[in-house]
């Protein structure tokens, strides 16, 4: 999303300004061109060395440097996002009320581009209604304001007003600024995860599904500018962009119910979650005590949330399913493709070395009603885009 972009970063002076070396690491492996603006109160908290081996771009301090002018209206022409983190309480107020006292300021009068800022300060200061209303004023002009966190502070307090962490700014950045208009309009229901069926209030029966792969398709559909919806059993992932809307469930009638209620206004469904095909006949209310003698499971088959999708999915829906296999692999997937009337499946094989649950790579392949791509071992988030791809592909076809 990031490849060629130019962000132009500037630093004011606080103390959070030590997390920014890292911000540009991850730009730069982002594939970005990043350059730097610093305060001279910035240059206390970390040294426009390090940014500038970090960058491969010298970092400007002054309107002067090494007795040549800067030239802030180009620099305010140059980027496509103009950052200012750590954003102080002392620069927020000049930016408010245009005062153009520095490099940065002049910059940011300059600016045609958008711009986004992250506060850092402490919570008093944050929580001040000159602040607010400084704020305010920022807001009012087009700027985005990264919201801070809440955590330990450099006073020693615990409160609101600590920087953003860098993968948080980047995200930002990404989901504000950089969203791809491909699957622009297109609303999309993507399940994740594993379901849990309970036995009594403190066993379950489940699988070891970790949720990646799900989390990582819906995160790539997202940047490629689609609506959203995940429906996601017990996990670990989080959803990195807050514009994705993420509902939690834990068994599989708990699925069903959900992909009922939702699945009539999405244009595309893929079923990526690993959803008991049993669950217990009935579930204990309280907890199953040992006793030394054998105990004994009765269970019913779950409603198969796939192929009910399939009987009720609507005309240009599309319905795309998976199937994770052991043996006779191909035939397996070919054969849940007509069965359950999906558009495509994608099959997962445990024999692949490198693919299936708990993973970071995975090997895919996607087979519809006229071909078999295979992906390849690849990490989850490459297959993810691997399979937005095709997605994009298949409804520019339609």
């Amino acid at each position: 999303m990031l490849r060629n972009k130019k962000i132009l970063i500037a630093v004011s002076g606080s103390i959070a300004a030590y997390k920014i070396p890292y911000l540009v690491r991850l730009l730069i492996k982002e594939r970005a061109e990043v350059k730097l603006i610093m305060t001279r109160a910035a240059t206390d908290f970390v040294t426009p060395l390090v940014l500038s081996t970090l960058s491969k771009n010298k970092v400007i301090t002054g309107f002067v440097e090494e007795d040549v002018w800067t030239d802030h209206v180009m620099l305010g022409r140059w980027p496509d996002v103009f950052l200012v983190a750590p954003l102080s309480a002392n620069t927020l107020s000049k930016m408010a009320t245009g005062v153009c006292d520095h490099i940065l300021l002049a910059t940011y009068l300059s600016a045609t581009c958008p711009v986004a800022v992250a506060p850092a300060m402490d919570e008093d200061m944050w929580k001040h209604p000159t602040t607010r209303r400084n704020l305010q004023q920022l807001v009012s002009d087009g700027v985005q304001v990264i919201p801070p966190g809440t955590g330990e502070l450099a006073s020693g307090l615990s409160g609101e007003g600590r920087m953003a962490e860098p993968e948080e700014i980047l995200c930002f950045l990404k989901e504000h600024f950089f969203r791809s208009s491909a699957l622009q309009g297109k609303k999309i229901l993507v399940t994740a995860g594993p379901t849990y069926e309970p036995i009594d209030p403190v066993r379950f029966i489940g699988n070891r599904s970790s949720g990646k792969m799900g989390f990582a398709i819906a995160r790539s559909l997202y940047e490629h500018g689609a609506s959203v919806t995940l429906i996601t059993g017990p996990t670990n992932e989080k959803a990195v962009y807050k514009g994705i809307e993420v509902i939690h469930i834990e068994s599989a009638e708990e699925l069903l119910e959900a992909c009922k209620q939702i699945s009539g206004d999405a244009d595309i469904i893929i079923m990526n979650a690993a959803v008991a095909d049993f669950t217990p006949a009935s579930a204990a209310d309280h907890k199953i005590k040992k006793n030394g003698a054998d105990l004994h499971l009765a269970l019913r088959p779950t409603t198969d949330i796939a192929a009910w999708m399939g009987s009720n999915k609507k005309a240009n829906q599309l319905l795309i399913g998976f199937a994770l296999e052991t043996d006779n692999e191909i035939n397996n997937a070919k054969a849940k493709l007509h069965k359950k009337n999906l558009d495509a499946v994608i099959l997962n094989s445990l024999n692949d070395p490198g693919a299936g649950f708990g993973t970071d790579t995975n090997t895919i392949t996607i087979i519809d009603h006229g071909q078999e791509l295979n992906s390849g071992n690849r990490s989850k988030s490459d297959i993810a885009t691997f399979i937005t791809s095709y997605l994009i592909g298949k409804i520019n076809n339609i």
